[in-house]
């Protein structure tokens, strides 16, 4: 994990809002990944939990 760097969203190479790319390079993941992951987990999830955060943290991460 890149602590050292902030959480921000990413412009460059974003699908829908860039925040998966964001958490991904905070976490020094693969953006594929880390998108594949989220999908899995709001699909297990019954989807609503993970639109809402994924819309929450979109307004609230700062853009690069």
């Amino acid at each position: 994990m890149n602590t050292s760097a902030p959480l921000r969203r990413v412009s460059k190479g974003a699908l829908i809002g860039g925040v998966c790319g964001g958490l991904a390079r905070w976490l020094g993941w693969d953006p594929t990944l880390t998108r594949f992951l989220y999908v899995v987990a709001t699909v297990a999830s019954i989807g609503f939990p993970g639109i809402l955060t994924y819309l929450v943290l979109w307004f609230i991460m700062p853009s690069d």
